[in-house]
């Protein structure tokens, strides 16, 4: 990983609790040796009696908003991919921008928010201004493609790529400690594929759309944005350039990353079907998940939960 993703300190009194967020309220303070926030009572046991006000006491931090810097340092890291890294201000969704315009494969289009963006299933996706990195780019599609449960699951892994605590719900839920903390949807554009993504990277609790969302900052993990946003795009052309290759290491990685094997769960098929129960036995050549050895595709699938 990244040199550069330094993890928030934090005290025995304020680890994670499975399932629960910590109390961020009024208490981060910079330090700013690498802008790593700590907590008022580790600096108070660092620099004098707890509790106790100094003159030099620092006011609350606010969260840093992430943009990017440099769009064309981003263009040169990332070349051998993308060819034309463009970023915006705001837009509408970065996916629909590049079905519209025509954009040509290797071209990326970064945006600091998205007023409305769309998930999986037409659910509307948050993209509150400078908390993600949400970006679309294109890739072409031969004649006689790989399977497109594949290509469902190489974002995830390029994102575990580079954030290495991150695991995979099938299809391609980012998660760490099982809660999301990115959102990844495809658009087929024969012959492109538009694949767009959006990690939450600095968030407030407060902000965050759903009690099971999650964000890197506050799972401890403080990136530099730009650089940031190089990685994740390189890793992307790595994992889509094996999709169009059918390079068997893309669904051997994404195996290892992925969750949801091994676990008991609730599929529920489209509205109005059946719902099914079992055991993820496993993800099959094509990507699609195995419930007691019955395969079921991304198209096929309404939600997928654990049961226990």
């Amino acid at each position: 990983m990244n040199s550069s993703y330094y993890p928030i300190f934090r005290t025995p009194t304020n680890r994670f609790s499975e399932g629960l967020l910590p109390d961020f309220q009024d208490s981060y303070y910079p330090i700013f040796r690498n802008e790593v926030p700590l907590r008022r009572s580790v600096l108070t046991d660092l620099c004098g009696e707890r509790g106790a006000e100094t003159p030099n006491t620092p006011p609350p931090t606010t969260l840093v908003t992430m943009s990017v810097k440099d769009v064309q340092a981003i263009q040169d890291k990332v070349a051998e991919y993308w060819t034309d890294v463009r970023w915006v201000e705001s837009t509408g969704s970065t996916n629909a921008d590049l079905l519209k315009d025509g954009s040509a494969p290797g071209t990326v289009l970064i945006a600091d928010e998205q007023t409305a963006g769309k998930g999986r299933l037409g659910r509307h996706w948050v993209s509150l201004k400078g908390s993600q990195l949400a970006m679309s780019m294109v890739i072409d599609v031969t004649d006689t493609p790989p399977p497109f449960g594949l290509l469902s699951i190489a974002p995830g892994v390029a994102v575990t790529d580079v954030v290495p605590q991150a695991q995979l719900k099938w299809p391609n839920d980012v998660q760490i400690g099982g809660k999301k903390i990115a959102g990844i949807l495809s658009a087929l554009d024969m012959p492109r594929v538009i694949v767009g993504i959006g990690i939450n990277v600095a968030m407030r609790p407060e902000d965050l759309p759903v009690e099971t969302a999650t964000a890197l900052n506050l799972e401890g993990i403080d990136v530099d944005f730009d650089e940031f946003a190089a990685d994740i795009l390189a890793a992307m052309g790595r994992r889509l350039k094996q999709w169009q290759e059918r390079d068997p290491q893309l669904l051997e990685d994404y195996r290892k990353v992925c969750s949801t094997i091994g676990q008991q769960v609730r599929l529920e098929l489209r509205e109005g079907e059946e719902t099914v129960r079992g055991l993820v036995t496993g993800i099959n050549d094509e990507g699609e998940v195995l419930i007691d050895d019955t395969p079921f595709s991304v198209g096929d699938v309404h939600h997928l939960r654990p049961t226990q």
